[in-house]
């Protein structure tokens, strides 16, 4: 039976994955500075601690595992990462994460690591044009993200490549690109674009309105978690050592997503566009790579994965209003 190690097993990709490889018979460990938030973990060992601790981390490797994934990172959306409030933890907790996690693994000589990065290390100047984001893989240099959750996250993958290629320790890397889906954060600052949308909606009064930060014309492509696990499970499973694009290649704009969330819901609702953080004006996912790797990339529709995660929020929200 493999043993595998999951860090941000708490976290809403994390405990998706859990999931995912107990049903393929795995022995897997989670760890988390939290338990899930919305559901129990199906970890056979769940632990509690502080990844920035290099003695805890070390705790952990009381027998190698075969495989380690590594989601852990202080994140959030746009509420969180573009205020400039929360640089400094966002970029010491998730670097100190990193630099503890890669010299346990190799000191315990685990094989492979997979490393979360993140669509945010895409420069800015690249993403200026709503309707023509580049976020090819090879433009990530010369490096400018708008973000310095995005110089941390292109940081540490120069880190794991270097473990790579100095301690031997295989490492895979994935650019993730807006997850969503249930199980996900919907509240409280952190929530990303689909889960806060999908509340406000469920929240909001018929015929009344919801609000959309900045004029709503900025694009995304967002992804089903399902779907970023299996090409989660694919890249790591490959020989391919290059970062890649996990995204959907789906772009819509924020007012855009707002509509179709309103249309799930059956709902008669304006949309009104206030000041607040957007990020860059446009991002999409670009799979020709992915592709060209794997053979495989992501196509499940926008639509399909907004009923699914919209049912859940509203489930969510009429039972804390009861």
């Amino acid at each position: 039976m493999k043993r595998i190690l999951v860090l941000g097993a708490g976290g809403f990709i994390g405990t998706h994955l859990v999931l995912r490889l107990k049903e393929e018979d795995a022995w897997v460990r989670g760890v988390d500075i939290k338990v899930p938030e919305f559901s129990t973990s199906a970890a056979d060992d769940f632990v509690l601690g502080d990844l920035r601790d290099q003695v805890f981390c070390r705790s952990l490797f009381d027998h190698a595992p075969d495989e380690i994934y590594q989601l852990a990172a202080d994140m959030g959306g746009a509420g969180f990462i573009f205020t400039g409030e929360h640089d400094a933890d966002i970029m010491h907790n998730s670097a100190t994460v990193n630099l503890n996690i890669l010299d346990c693994a190799s000191e315990a000589d685990v094989p492979r690591i997979f490393y979360s990065s993140s669509a945010c290390i895409y420069p800015e100047r690249n993403q200026e044009d709503p309707d023509n984001p580049d976020c090819r893989e090879h433009t990530a240099y010369p490096a400018d993200p708008d973000s310095e959750y995005g110089w941390e996250k292109l940081f540490s993958e120069r880190l794991y490549q270097t473990y790579a290629k100095n301690r031997g320790i295989e490492a895979r890397i994935a650019r993730y690109h807006n997850i969503f889906g249930p199980l996900g954060t919907y509240d409280g600052g952190r929530e990303k674009a689909p889960a806060a949308i999908c509340r406000k909606v469920a929240e909001a009064e018929n015929g009344g309105s919801i609000e959309i930060w900045g004029d709503g014309t900025q694009t995304r492509s967002f992804l089903y978690v399902d779907e970023c696990i299996e090409g989660t499970l694919r890249l790591m499973r490959s020989d391919c050592t290059v970062p890649l694009n996990i995204g959907s290649e789906e772009m819509v704009t924020i007012n855009n997503l707002a509509k179709r969330v309103i249309s799930i819901s059956g709902k008669d609702l304006r949309i009104s566009n206030i000041d607040g953080p957007t990020g860059v004006r446009g991002r999409n996912s670009n799979n020709d790579l992915i592709m060209q790797e794997l053979g495989w990339a992501p196509n499940q529709t926008l639509d399909a994965g907004l009923r699914d995660t919209y049912a859940w929020v509203s489930r969510m929200v009429s039972h804390s209003n009861a």
